[in-house]
This record gives structure tokens, C-alpha cells and sequence, in this order.
């Protein structure tokens, strides 16, 4: 058991006048089971870098362990090749036969190490670099949101994996996966930072509780201050009204007045001055202590929608649908079918590879919005019935394509320009990330823009495909309450199962 040390850290980036750390302290333990949480541009990826030493930063961090870093780069080289030619050039020192055990353990087959990487899924390429990682010895580990794009299968097995490590850090907004396998949580607040034992679900009971006090205290504060002033302007007024009658006097109406009363008057109104002035005192200590008691508060705006009503009841149908790349590849759906109502919030279920992501593209299309490239073709057989007319909304689980200035990402999408930027704000923005470009925001902050972009598109249907990869917890909350209130007609592709038993009216399971 050791300790790592981070005392009086702070950091921003060049060419940005906000400070991501500033003057922040605090120690973890080395055999932790640690989830880091916080909003989106908080610094949780960036914290895991600094700690890797990538980033200069003022401050002092002792460490008696190395670090290492989850998700490896992958160059394209090494796409090319089998992951046992290139497992040095990812750890050092790292040992096949011990990348070979980690495989067992996440229940892999060997031969996925000596097949070309790039043919690998995606969920087979992150067990197998989750298996590079662990294969070393002493190492601190951090690992940057290792589920993202994983199926629900490919989750539980990492869930189960990480269940029986320690010494890691996990960045995570997936709340399952944080009250699975982490025993202590650090919290990037607003403006504080904490360190908490136990997982994601007993930091927010407790997170409410604070949060609950703290507003209660504010409140008593406020009134103290209100009756504290109240109480000091009567006060002031009495002292001046007293002291006023020092000088002159009416010897018929103020018959027992005489030269010696002034002596009395003074020593009164200074009574009275006095009193004003430990009134005053009491306030701002009064404020002192209400200062800083809301400073971490959680308060997330009520998003609105305007989802449009359709005429008929029946939206989206298909039977034995199947769809195939080109007109001789491979069948990705086949003899698929389903139906979406009006109202229906329907989630795809199913591995990676079974062709939900293929599915939304293909009632896209067939709706006259295509989304494939032209190079990129699909072919369609069996029955697949789109109401005409209909509008939909749609986020894509790809942010790649975001380029260029927000501005500019507005007048693309025919957006009111006031409008969507005071929606990034209620979705956490800081008005500072408005400058930048979109390819320098975080993945979360993108997929923020494209949410954004839905939301303000009033539409009959809502296509979401994994719209919360990276997507803060604090977000997700707003946005489930968001759906539960105004419950558009949408069709989901999303792993958070926490997200799904709360916003789905049905499931459909897809197999390979």
C-alpha cells in the first residue's frame, strides 16, 4: 500500500485563459478501485495525462509507482498487423504469455493476439488492449472510459473483469459499470475536488444530502442577514433621531430638557451607533459563511422539446427486412422485423455487428435522407415501410465530421444561432468553449453539439445512435428527465443500462 501525493496542481491550456486545476491537493492509495467523475471539460482526461506526465503543470505530484495508459494508440502501421508483433511497442517490457492469461480472463480466445488488428471488432480490440494493460506488475493504471461503443455482453465482461483488479483509475459515466467494480470515487466538483469511499450510487445519495443541507443553510443565512439588516436600519435610524435632539429644544413641549441632558443624549446614540456596528459585523461573518456553500451545487436546466404529432399512428415497418453492402456482400440484417408506433421509445438491443447502427441508416435513407457516401451503398430487400412526410431528428454515435466553428455548424444546420448556444449553456457549456473549434472540444462536448442540434429540430421521430458515449452523468440525468416529461416517438441505440430500464417502452433484440 502506498500513496500518491498531488499538492497545489495546477494547469490550463496555452491560448485558453481558464484554469482546468487550480491550487488543487489531494492524496489516493495505490490498491484502490478508483472512478473518477465530472462534468464534460472538467478535466478528468486531462488529470490522467498530466499524472503521465504529457503536460507541464505547476504544482508538485509524488508517485512511487509508474503509470500507464488506457486506450493505447494504435498507428496505422500497426493496424496492419498482429497485436503479439507490436505488444513491446504498447508496454514495455511486456510479456506475451502474461497478455495470453488477461485474454483467459476476459474470455478471449489466444488467436485473437496473432490475427491482423484492424479485423478485429471493436469490443475484441479493447479486451485484447485492456489485456496489454493489466499484463504488467506494480503499475498504476488509468483508464479513460474503456466502454465506450461496447455492446451490453462486452460490458458485463469488462464489468467483471475490473471487478477483480485494483490499483486503477476508471473514467466512467456509464453508473453500472462505476457501482460494479470501483471502491472509492473522485469527484471533479465545480469548483472543489473530493475524494469519497464507496461507488457512484452512495457518492450521489450523498451528493443530495450535501447539496440539500447546503441549500437549507444558504437559505437560514439569508434570512439571518435579511433580519440582521432590517434590525440594523432601525437601529441607524433610532441613533440618528436620538442624536438629532442633542441641539435646541422646546422648553414648553420638553419642559424637564436642560443643558446636562446633551451628556445623556451622546452616551445613548452611541450606545445605539454601537449596536448598528455589531450588526453589521454579524452579516458578513453571516456571508462568509454563506459564501462557498453553493459553490458545488449540481442545479441542471430543464432542457425543453418540441416533438411535432403525426397524423397517422404506424411511423416506421418493416418484415424480413434485409440489407446487405453493395449487391453481392454480406447480409448485415436479414429477415428483420419490426414495428414503431407514435409514442413508442424503442431501444435496438443486441451485439456490436448485429446491424442496429446499419438499420437506423437504412429508414434514414429510405425516408430521402441518405447518409451513406456515395462509395458506401446499401442494398435493401424485403418490406421497409417509412411514412411519408415524416421528419426526423438525428444523432449519430460518429463526431469525426465536426469541424470548424459552431457559428458556421449553425448556418449548415439552419439553426437559431441564440438559441442553441443558450442550450449548450443549460447542457453545462461554459461560455468560454463557445471560441473554440469544434475538432478542439472534448468527445463529450461534441456530442453535446449534436444533442443540441436534435433537441432544437422539432421532428415526428428522434433517431439517437449511442447518444451518450462520453456524455457526463450529470447530462444524462438531465436528459433522461428531459424524454420521461415530454415523450417524443425515438428509436434508441444505447448501452447504459440504467438509461435504457428508465426511457425505454420496448426492446428489440437483433441478433447477428
Amino acid at each position: 500500500m502506498a500513496q500518491i501525493y498531488i499538492h497545489d496542481l495546477s494547469f490550463s491550456y496555452d491560448n485558453h485563459f481558464d484554469l482546468i486545476f487550480e491550487h488543487a491537493s489531494f492524496s489516493l492509495d495505490t490498491c484502490w478501485k478508483l472512478g473518477l467523475i465530472g462534468r464534460n471539460g472538467k478535466g478528468k482526461t486531462t488529470l490522467l495525462r498530466i499524472l503521465l506526465g504529457e503536460y507541464p503543470y505547476s504544482g508538485s505530484i509524488s508517485a512511487p509507482v509508474p503509470f500507464d495508459y488506457f486506450p493505447y494508440e494504435i498507428s496505422q502501421e500497426n493496424k496492419e498487423r498482429c497485436a503479439s508483433d507490436f505488444l513491446s511497442q504498447l508496454k514495455a517490457n511486456c510479456e506475451e504469455w502474461r497478455v495470453l492469461c488477461e485474454l483467459g480472463k476476459l474470455n478471449l480466445d489466444a488467436e485473437l493476439l496473432y490475427r491482423p488488428f484492424k479485423t478485429l471488432s471493436h469490443g475484441e480490440q479493447t479486451k485484447v488492449l485492456l489485456a496489454v494493460l493489466f499484463s504488467g506488475e506494480n503499475d498504476f493504471l488509468l483508464i479513460d472510459e474503456p466502454t465506450n461503443h461496447l455492446d451490453q455482453e462486452s460490458r458485463k465482461t469488462v464489468k467483471e473483469y475490473l471487478q477483480k483488479k485494483n490499483g486503477f483509475i476508471l473514467v466512467s459515466h456509464d453508473r453500472d459499470l462505476l457501482d460494479g467494480c470501483v471502491d472509492h470515487i473522485l469527484v471533479l466538483n465545480r469548483k472543489t475536488i473530493e475524494v469519497q469511499t464507496g461507488n457512484f450510487s452512495s457518492w450521489w445519495e450523498n451528493k443530495k444530502r450535501k447539496d440539500r443541507f447546503a441549500m437549507a443553510e444558504n437559505e437560514k443565512h439569508l434570512k439571518e442577514i435579511a433580519s440582521l439588516k432590517r434590525a440594523a436600519d432601525q437601529s441607524g435610524r433610532w441613533a440618528e433621531k436620538n442624536e438629532n435632539t442633542k441641539i435646541g429644544y422646546d422648553p414648553v413641549k420638553n419642559h424637564d430638557r436642560h443643558i446636562g441632558t446633551r451628556a445623556y443624549i451622546g452616551s445613548k446614540t452611541k450606545k445605539m451607533q454601537s449596536r448598528v456596528t455589531q450588526y453589521k459585523k454579524r452579516m458578513e461573518r453571516a456571508r462568509e459563511e454563506k459564501e462557498g456553500l453553493l459553490q458545488d451545487i449540481e442545479t441542471p436546466a430543464e432542457l425543453k422539446l418540441n416533438p411535432l404529432t403525426f397524423h397517422k399512428e404506424r411511423l416506421i415497418a418493416c418484415r424480413d427486412l434485409s440489407i446487405r453492402y453493395g449487391d453481392k456482400g454480406k447480409a448485415v440484417l436479414d429477415n428483420f422485423s419490426f414495428t414503431l408506433m407514435q409514442g413508442e421509445r424503442i431501444f435496438l438491443h443486441g451485439m456490436n455487428g448485429c446491424g442496429k447502427s446499419t438499420l437506423i441508416k437504412a429508414i434514414q435513407k429510405q425516408s430521402g435522407n441518405n447518409p451513406y457516401p456515395e462509395n458506401m451503398q446499401i442494398t435493401i430487400s424485403g418490406q421497409l415501410f417509412v411514412a411519408a412526410n415524416l421528419i426526423i431528428s438525428s444523432v449519430s454515435q460518429d463526431t469525426s465530421f465536426l469541424h470548424g466553428e459552431i457559428k458556421k455548424f449553425c448556418a449548415q444546420r439552419n439553426l437559431n444561432e441564440s438559441l442553441f448556444f443558450a442550450l449548450l449553456r443549460q447542457l453545462d457549456f461554459e461560455r468560454g468553449q463557445f471560441v473554440k473549434r469544434l475538432e478542439e472540444l472534448s468527445e463529450g462536448q461534441k456530442k453535446k453539439v449534436l444533442i443540441a442540434a436534435s433537441l432544437l429540430t422539432p421532428a415526428h421521430i428522434y433517431i439517437w445512435d449511442e447518444p451518450l458515449n462520453y456524455i457526463d452523468v450529470f447530462s444524462r440525468i438531465q436528459i433522461e428527465e428531459l424524454l420521461l416529461k415530454y415523450q417524443p416517438t425515438m428509436i434508441l441505440v444505447e448501452h447504459d443500462i440504467r438509461f435504457r430500464e428508465k426511457i425505454a417502452t420496448r426492446i428489440v433484440e437483433m441478433k447477428n
